[in-house]
């Protein structure tokens, strides 16, 4: 069921469908547009939307379908279904337009039927008749006349009438060539043809000097246009030819009317389906035009826009060169209603017309305006409660109107149903409008119907915020250059932001201060709150992308890293095989050094004893020589590939050496949470905000989150401390989020630091960042001013290098310039 009968023109689908039809080549196409009417068959909508997406991409990406005007053909089907009739010339040129069309596009698909199959199942058993084309193509020329071998009799007539009309011409033109001899018609007179006759143009004053018959005379009565006699017989034989000649065409139309009459059923059938292709064709081209696609069909009862727009109002911007702003939006079994509030002109009635329009249209078997990936579930009925429907005939007010619409909703509302409702409860006093329309409100809920709704009452508000099944949206506002964003936001509640609006349109200062006192401070304070929700979600907004742009450069760097460290793995294999080929020469080396050096040992007759000393001084050689060539270039490129895991425990080892110099104690076990109680202050599970308990009934608990009250299961709550509770209701302060940049370190990187007059674990934290800082930046040492004092300073400084794997040495200065008061630390950065 849909609600009210202007439905259509509420939402705008009438100038839809009608930009639809305008796009259909025959009247029968309109006509199934016109039928396309709402449906509650989940496989009869998923039919029309296969059948209409599919012929979009057609159109998007075949460029050979056949196009141009199709014919109707209900005409000439219903002539043919009446026996004794026959198709005239044009009825017939319409016949073969429409079946060579129909031939056409059937061939098409079905030489595609893989790739479109819902068109193909449509198209499979659709007759094109070819014989019928071929006997249309043997009797119609392209242009539309009767060709002279139709037939032979016809042909034969055709010869004949044009040696008869050669005759004559021949004649006539003798006759007035005689005339203007004889000077009874004008030198520049030619030959006319009145009521099928030629004839020669005469003044009134020599009509009876040419004889013939009189046909005509000119307005004036000056021109006579006479027959002559030599060509009357032979004109009288020309028209008897000539209808000799429309004889035959009659006969040849009504032998081929009566061949293809028992076909009239089929070929009906051949035009309902070249209208029903003409119709989607139209489909498909306003659907290309204004991006619409196929959605998904819900099977869980969700109803889910993604990038949804009103097809309307984008042409209005597109015209006007603006982009729309999409809607976004999620009911469910959980959250199946959606109360939307915020500014006036803020786009709360356009989501509401979107998400109808869009339902409206999936629900027609149209391809909606919205992303694919949205869902949206088949409803049994439809209601709408939008505008002004007061009448002076029925005599109904602008709110009696808006009752007589929510009495209608209540007795046909269920869980199939979904209502739209714009500016609940206006159009009355607002706190009894208020109650009446959350009483509504409850007994929809209770339906389990799915709705969305635009309201500027805070009640309703509040009950959104404090019921299952029901969901707060707000629309963004601008709160800086105030203007609304077009925006929705699902999970808060909007504020109507009237002060600021007021104050930009210029509205004198002492009137918004007298509203402002005379709506009261706790008002002001809810509505102050709700802009500094939106002030505070934009901020975070911007700090979550700027995080979320933070990350993407580590995630570079971490790739980076990951790349160098798979490269030198590889050059690691490199570098042994090369090292062992030369460790290898080496020894082969060593070895001609040994043997010469005991040839020339023997040579020289040496004693046993320096013999020995000799060959044990090469051995020892030999050994050095393998270690280094081999073990020592393995460890070399080890230490490469270890430097990054090593800067990454290098921070924990010292955090876990500085814990135990401190004596910090292992933690305690946690501490039973404490019971929910009157005036506990507690937070919500998942939720950062806290509350006071304000009363408890069974098991759930009536909070209040600043001045907003809202009853929850004790089960979700948790007992905070007081200094918690301050700390979580403290106004915070931005924080800038700096990113790590090394060029900029570089640049801004000092290699000395004086830590004189700090307490030990400020010299220990400020000389760790001198050192990761050098590390990172690639410097080979630093300086530390520490002072010579007791002594102890430097010793806590030297300790703690000495945990640093990198630091080759820690020495003093120069006497000269500062000795034991300043170390010198030097890196290993290989």
């Amino acid at each position: 069921m849909i609600y009210p009968a202007t439905f259509e023109q509420k939402i705008g689908f009438d100038r839809l469908r009608a930009q639809v039809a305008d796009r259909c080549t025959m009247r029968a196409a309109r006509e199934l547009i016109a039928g396309q009417t709402f449906s509650t068959s989940p496989r009869e909508i998923e039919r029309r939307l296969a059948l209409a997406d599919e012929m979009r991409l057609l159109l998007e990406m075949e460029q050979d379908f056949p196009g141009g005007e199709y014919p109707d053909v209900e005409e000439v089907v219903a002539k043919l279904r009446v026996e004794g009739t026959f198709l005239d010339v044009e009825e017939v040129v319409v016949l073969g337009h429409a079946l060579r069309a129909i031939g056409g596009i059937v061939a098409f698909i079905v030489n595609r039927a893989e790739r479109y199959p819902s068109l193909y199942a449509r198209t499979r058993g659709v007759e094109a008749f070819p014989g019928i084309v071929q006997r249309i193509e043997a009797i119609v020329d392209p242009y539309g006349n009767v060709r002279d071998n139709a037939s032979p009799a016809l042909q034969e007539i055709r010869r004949a009438i044009r040696e008869r009309e050669g005759q004559a011409a021949k004649r006539l033109q003798a006759v007035l060539t005689a005339a203007k001899g004889a000077g009874i018609v004008e030198s520049d007179a030619q030959i006319s043809i009145r009521d099928g006759r030629a004839v020669i143009p005469v003044s009134a004053s020599n009509k009876r000097k040419l004889n013939g018959f009189i046909h005509d005379e000119s307005a004036t009565g000056r021109t006579f246009y006479v027959e002559p006699v030599e060509v009357v017989e032979i004109n009288n034989e020309l028209r008897e030819l000539e209808y000799a000649e429309r004889r035959e065409i009659v006969r040849i139309l009504t032998e081929f009317t009566e061949a293809i009459r028992p076909d009239a059923e089929l070929i009906a059938a051949s035009g309902d389906y070249l209208a029903q292709i003409d119709m989607l064709r139209a489909k498909g081209r306003w659907a290309s035009e204004n991006g619409c696609v196929r959605p998904i069909l819900s099977t869980d009862d969700r109803l889910v826009l993604k990038n949804a727009r009103h097809p309307l109002l984008q042409q209005t911007l597109r015209a006007a060169g603006r982009e729309i702003v999409p809607l976004d939006l999620q009911l469910d079994r959980r959250k199946h209603i959606l109360v939307i509030s915020g500014p006036n002109a803020g786009g709360k009635s356009v989501c509401l017309k979107t998400t109808g329009i869009v339902q409206y249209m999936f629900q027609c078997g149209f391809p909606v305006p919205a992303s694919e990936i949205s869902e949206l579930p088949v409803f049994e009925s439809i209601y709408i409660d939008i505008g002004d429907e007061q009448s002076i005939d029925n005599d109904l007010s602008t709110y009696s109107s808006h009752l007589l619409n929510m009495k209608n909703m209540l007795a046909g509302a269920s869980d199939r149903t979904l209502v739209l409702i714009d500016e609940f409860g206006s159009g009355t006093e607002p706190i009894i409008g208020g109650a009446i329309a959350e009483a509504i409100l409850e007994r929809l809920l209770a339906r389990g119907c799915y709705g969305v709704i635009t309201t500027h009452y805070a009640n309703i508000k509040y009950y959104a915020s404090s019921t299952e099944g029901i969901a707060n949206g707000a629309m963004m506002f601008d709160v800086q250059n105030i203007r609304p964003l077009f925006r929705l936001e699902m999970g808060k509640p909007g504020s109507s932001f009237a002060v600021e609006i007021a104050r930009k349109i210029g509205l004198p200062e002492e009137i918004i201060r007298a509203a402002s006192e005379k709506a009261g401070s706790d008002h002001i304070n809810i509505e102050k709150q709700l802009r500094e929700i939106a002030r505070d979600k934009h901020y975070w907004e911007q700090k979550r992308d700027r995080i979320r742009l933070t990350d993407r450069k580590v995630e570079e760097l971490e790739q980076t890293y990951t790349e160098q460290l798979s490269k030198i793995r590889a050059e690691r294999q490199e570098i042994l095989r090369r090292a062992k080929e030369e460790a290898q020469r080496l020894i082969a080396d060593a070895n001609r050094q040994i043997e010469n050096t005991i040839r020339t040992i023997r040579e020289a007759q040496a004693e046993k004893e320096m013999t020995r000393l000799a060959r044990r001084e090469l051995d020892d050689f030999r050994e050095v020589v393998e270690k280094e060539d081999t073990s020592g270039r393995d460890e070399q490129v080890a230490r490469e590939m270890e430097r990054i895991e090593r800067r990454r425990q290098r921070r924990a080892e010292r955090r876990a050496q500085q814990g135990e110099k401190s004596g910090e104690k292992p933690a305690q076990e946690p501490v039973k949470p404490r019971e929910v109680e009157v005036g506990s202050k507690v937070r919500m599970a998942g939720q950062e905000m806290v509350g006071v308990v304000q009363s408890l009934k069974g098991k759930r608990a009536q909070v209040a989150f600043g001045q907003i009250l809202t009853t929850v299961d004790k089960a979700q709550l948790t007992v905070v401390s007081n200094n918690e509770y301050r700390e979580a209701t403290r106004p915070t302060t931005a924080r800038t989020v700096v990113s790590v940049d090394i060029s900029a370190r570089k640049l801004n990187f000092k290699d000395h630091i004086d830590v004189r007059g700090m307490r030990a674990a400020e010299a220990l934290e400020a000389v760790q960042n001198l050192v990761d800082d050098a590390l990172m930046v690639g410097v080979s040492s630093v300086t530390i001013l520490h002072g010579k004092g007791t002594g102890a300073l430097k010793e806590e400084i030297r300790r703690y290098l000495k945990t640093v794997p990198e630091v080759v040495s820690a020495v003093d200065e120069h006497a000269d310039r500062g000795g034991a008061g300043i170390t010198i630390v030097t890196f290993d950065l290989s």
